[in-house]
């Protein structure tokens, strides 16, 4: 039977390792086409013989690439922050207090993840513009400040933390703010890393409301910057794929330093006792 299960594990492990290389095929290969020259691009399938910077040096001369990458990164990590603020605090009332009307407001929140959020572009451009928040990055956050998606996980995340915990801090004389800050969030720290990631990989990639809100150049977010690179007449795919790469790479470094904390955070609440 030890000899079974040993089989059995090697053949579990090397079907893995298969689909492993699979799924990261094609980061290699936009790798391997960042380092290709425009002649080599269309040669080989993947490293060609001879590593060119060509495409970095013409991405970065032919665009502020870096000023995009300040863009991107001020405006996801700004969203985070006021995400996890408000989506933890609402997270956090919704767990722990009971008042009249809270599963009404749980349910009328839920049937709002499934409308598209397409169908509400139009009446929300029109609330920004009334605001004048248009062509500006506020214009951005305010709209997403709240997400229910974030809520629900808080809410599952925080209905662990023992009643009887927070009872001894009221009692010790803290306030609720302070139960929630000095208590509950570190307690929910794997469910805070996981909504960050979650959060950041969504506002990074956020294409369609930025092309909206955003006019000035001087403003622009990386995806629609490397939008801009596709010409009309004439593509220099070398170029694209290193703004696409250097575009992926902090996402690949985040979500390397936080998958701990992302793989608890989802598995919170699964098991129960």
């Amino acid at each position: 039977m030890t000899s079974f299960y040993r089989i059995a594990r090697l053949l579990v492990n090397l079907f893995l390792l298969a689909f492993a290389a699979l799924t990261l095929t094609p980061m290699v290969w936009l790798l391997a086409a960042t380092l290709k020259s425009p002649d080599d691009l269309f040669s080989y399938t993947f490293f060609a013989p001879r590593i060119s910077t060509f495409n970095f040096r013409d991405l970065f001369s032919t665009v502020p690439f870096h000023r995009y990458m300040v863009n991107s990164v001020f405006v996801a990590s700004t969203m985070v922050m006021v995400q996890l603020f408000f989506s933890s605090l609402a997270g956090f009332a919704l767990a722990k207090y009971d008042f009249k009307g809270k599963k009404p407001i749980m349910i009328l929140m839920l049937s709002t993840m499934m409308l598209p959020s397409q169908v509400l572009m139009a009446p929300l451009y029109e609330l920004i513009y009334r605001m004048g928040l248009v062509d500006s990055y506020a214009g951005l956050v305010v709209p997403g400040a709240v997400s229910v998606f974030g809520i629900f996980l808080f809410r599952q995340s925080i209905l662990q933390v023992p009643d009887e915990l927070l009872h001894a801090a009221r009692i010790d004389g803290c306030s609720e703010f302070r139960i929630y800050w000095d208590i509950v969030m570190p307690v929910s720290r794997p469910m805070i890393g996981a909504f960050c990631l979650i959060s950041f990989m969504g506002t990074w990639n956020s294409f369609l409301w930025p092309q909206i809100i955003l006019h000035k150049t001087e403003r622009f977010t990386l995806p629609i910057a490397l939008n801009q690179l596709v010409g009309l007449y004439q593509q220099q795919y070398g170029t694209l794929m290193a703004g696409t790469f250097l575009s992926v790479l902090p996402v690949i470094i985040l979500f390397m330093l936080l998958q701990k904390e992302f793989i608890a955070g989802l598995t919170a609440g699964a098991v129960k006792g």
